[in-house]
Parts: C-alpha cells; structure tokens; sequence
C-alpha cells in the first residue's frame, strides 16, 4: 500500500510523487542559484542537527537554503511554510557546517526558495535572501 500524508483517511499526495516534487523543486533551486553566479557545495547535507537542502558559496558567503516546492497556492506560497523553527534550525545547520568544512567565509545567510510547479506551464521560482543572519 503506498503511504500518503496530508489530509486524513488517505486523501492527499502520495509519498512518492511529494518526493519526487520535492526533488525536482530542488533541482530547479540549484539550478536557478548556478545561473546567478552560485557556487553549489552540497545538495541534501545531513548531520546529526538536520538537512540543509542546498549549501552554496556566493562570493565570500556561506548560504544556506531551504527549498520549498508546491503544485498550487492552496494552502499558501512555497515560501510560506518555511517556519521560525525551521529558519532556527538551518541557522545551526549553517554552524555545523562551518566547523565540520574548511573555507573562510566572510559571512553566513539563510535563503528561501519557493518552487511552483503548476500541472500545466513553467515552474515559477520566488527567492528570499538573508531571511535569517
């Protein structure tokens, strides 16, 4: 039986096809930081604290970025169901980071990515910078 999350008696987007999203959504986020300029680190690192989805370098700048990926505005923007707790979390994240790696780095910020992807059409990318220093 395929497992699904969401709403309750089973209604709502199956693991595997959430999954999947979630991996596309990050696919596009690397690929949309790269063209700007960004260099990617690391996709998906995980330590005993969590996982950051995308860990970059932009210019003398440790970022890290949380990915959200959507198929519709529902239930809210990508964007909105990044939480404080979360923004806490990648915050640590980011120190872990920079004990367990070599590099300087002159500064650390916290990006936001939000990735629609409607069934129909382009995906639509929404970038938040320095959303938590």
């Amino acid at each position: 039986m395929e497992q699904t999350h969401g709403m309750p008696g089973g209604r709502g987007m199956p693991h595997t096809t959430a999954k999947a999203l979630g991996s596309y959504g990050e696919r596009m986020a690397a690929r949309y930081l790269r063209d700007r300029g960004l260099e990617i680190l690391a996709c998906n690192w995980r330590c005993a604290v969590g996982e950051v989805d995308i860990v970059a370098r932009d210019g003398d700048c440790l970022v890290v970025c949380e990915v959200k990926t959507r198929r519709s505005t529902t239930f809210g923007s990508p964007i909105e169901a990044v939480t404080r707790q979360k923004l806490a979390r990648l915050r640590r994240l980011a120190a872990v980071w920079l004990a367990d790696h070599e590099g300087h780095y002159a500064d650390v910020r916290v990006d936001v990515i939000g990735v629609l992807r409607p069934r129909r059409g382009a995906c639509q990318i929404e970038h938040l910078v320095a959303v938590a220093s």
